[in-house]
C-alpha cells in the first residue's frame, strides 16, 4: 500500500488523482489485477467521474451543496460540519479500478477524483495494488 498526500485549498473541492494512482501502479509492475483507492477520512471521499470537462466538477459540487447545504437547522454535530460528513458518505470512501496491461482500465472520459468537503486540509489517500 502507498499513501498519496492531497492538499486542498477550498472547503469543497475535487482533485483529480488519476495520474498519481497510475504512478503507484507503474511502480508495482503488475500486468493484470486491480487498484483500490481508499480515503481514510470521514469528511472526504473518492469517486470516478468525467475528467475532460471542468464544468462537470463544478456542477457536481454545486448540486451536492444544494442537496446538503453547509448549514441546516438540524445540524446537531458539535463541530458544525455535518454537511461534510453527509457528502463524504454520498461519494464513498473507496473505488476499485481494474488493471490490464499495466494500465488503469478507465473509460475514455473517466478519472479518479479525491473529494474534499471540509477543507482546506492536507489529506491521505491510500492506494493498494492487487
Amino acid at each position: 500500500m502507498q499513501e498519496l498526500v492531497v492538499k486542498t485549498q477550498q472547503r469543497d473541492q475535487m482533485v483529480e488523482i488519476t495520474p498519481h494512482v497510475q504512478r503507484v501502479l507503474d511502480q508495482a509492475s503488475i500486468d493484470t489485477g486491480m487498484v483500490i483507492v481508499y480515503v481514510p477520512h470521514t469528511t472526504a471521499g473518492v469517486t470516478i467521474n468525467e475528467n475532460a470537462d471542468p464544468d462537470v466538477v463544478h456542477d457536481t459540487l454545486t448540486r451536492l451543496d444544494k442537496m446538503v447545504p453547509w448549514r441546516e437547522p438540524f445540524d446537531r454535530h458539535g463541530e458544525g460540519n455535518s454537511a461534510s460528513h453527509v457528502k463524504a458518505s454520498m461519494m464513498g470512501a473507496s473505488v476499485t479500478v481494474l488493471v490490464q496491461s499495466g494500465r488503469l482500465q478507465l473509460g475514455r472520459w473517466q478519472g479518479i477524483w479525491f473529494c474534499e468537503f471540509d477543507g482546506p486540509r492536507t489529506r491521505s489517500v491510500w492506494v493498494s495494488v492487487q
